[in-house]
Parts: structure tokens; sequence; C-alpha cells
């Protein structure tokens, strides 16, 4: 698939991977919806770089852990742009919260997102690139779908979930719409994070390094345009799952 022209939505992109990639996305020649949250400065941020790139950038706040919130921001891309033709399903939230403290309130925080949100993003997507003549999706996957984080039991099913919405939306939608996943390994370290503790974990990757946002958005681009693709769970991951 050729990137240039094509209309791209990203979640999360106001800031760390999701900007990464709406700039990858933006460099290859793709307008873009800049969704985001609450981070509205950074989106604006991101747009404004976006736009120096010589293509649109519209950003646009929606909450997705609500139906309401999805159907708000296709009502801003088909305004915007009338359709969408590209996903990165980006947005997420990393909280550490117990398995036996954890509430239906922090259920819908983590999993509402990272999973609620970006079944219902694919779907209205998906049905606007049929429209369209087809289109192809990434989801931001974790190293933590495949390995339990037992201080982020929500995250860990959040994204095991969302990687077989990857397969099964990529087995339904199939042959107009491609969908896979990328897995980053540690990429940004948290805000919350001490350094010596993400020091600790990129140190221990087989690579002995943290992942870097571009190589992350590189791959993103890969599956883009690679039209024999689609249900693949691409690893970036320095290593990390292979321990």
């Amino acid at each position: 698939m050729q990137l240039s022209g094509k209309v791209a939505l990203v979640t999360g992109a106001g800031h760390r991977l999701g900007r990464a990639i709406a700039l990858a996305l933006a460099r290859e020649g793709c307008d873009l919806m800049v969704h985001f949250h609450r981070s509205s400065e950074a989106a604006e941020q991101t747009a404004h770089a976006i736009s120096g790139l010589g293509v649109r950038a519209v950003p646009v706040q929606a909450d997705l852990t609500d139906s309401e919130g999805v159907h708000h921001l296709f009502a801003a891309v088909d305004t915007a742009f009338g359709g969408v033709d590209l996903l990165v399903n980006s947005a997420a939230i990393l909280e550490q919260i117990d398995l036996l403290d954890a509430t239906e309130d922090d259920w819908q925080r983590t999993v509402g997102l990272s999973l609620k949100g970006a079944f219902f993003t694919l779907q209205q997507a998906a049905k606007r690139m049929r429209s369209r003549g087809g289109g192809a999706i990434v989801n931001i996957s974790d190293t933590a779908a495949h390995r339990p984080w037992q201080r982020f039991p929500l995250h860990s099913v959040s994204k095991a979930g969302l990687e077989m919405l990857t397969q099964v939306a990529a087995y339904r939608l199939a042959p107009e719409i491609r969908v896979n996943a990328v897995v980053p390994g540690p990429t940004l370290k948290p805000n919350w994070m001490p350094e010596t503790r993400w020091q600790q974990i990129t140190r221990e990757t087989p690579l002995r390094s943290a992942v870097e946002p571009d190589d992350v958005a590189s791959a993103v681009i890969f599956l883009m345009k690679n039209d024999y693709i689609t249900g693949h769970i691409m690893r970036v991951d320095a290593g990390t799952l292979l321990g």
C-alpha cells in the first residue's frame, strides 16, 4: 500500500509513542487525525509538527472508554476528511493495581481504553475503510500480553485481548482490510518509574537497550505498506520475550 495521500487516525497521538507513530505517518505523506484524551497541549504541538511536514493534522479530543467518545471521534474524522484509510490503536494506560484490590472503575480505565476502546475504534474505522476500498490497521500491544505482569494485571489482560482482537479482525476483514499488531519492548520510561529501575529493565533485555520510539514507528509503517501481511504480531522488543 502506498501511504502518501491516505488519511490516518492515531489514538493517543499527543505524546510519547503515539506521537512518534503519527509523525512517521506524516513523513510518509498521510494526513492525520491526532486523537487525545487529556493531553490537549501536547496534541496541539504534535499537530503543529505534523503540519510542518506539509500534510494536514486535526487534533480531536475523545474519551474512548465511552461509546459516545468513539462516535464523537469518528464524527470529527468524517467532518475533517470524509473517512479514514489507516488506524493505529495506540492509546493506553498503565496503572499498578493489585489483582485483589482492582475495582470496576480500575477495569473501566484500563481495559475500557486498551481493549474496549480499541475494539470499537477498530469497528468504526473498518466500516469507513470498506466504503473507501480497503485499509490497514495496526494495534500497539505490549510484552505484558505474553509474560504476565503480576503488578499490572489489568494491563496484561487488556493487551492479551488486543492481540486476539488483531487476529480475529484480520480474519474477518480480509481481503479488503489488513490488521496487524506491534509489540514494543521497553520504550520511553514511565514518568513514575525511578531511573535506576528503568536502567535495570533495559540492561536485562538481550540487546541491552531500550527500544527507540522511531523503531516502533518504523515497524508500524512496514506493516501498513506490506500488502501480504495480516494477522501478524510483530515484536520490536530488544529480545525481551526470548528469556
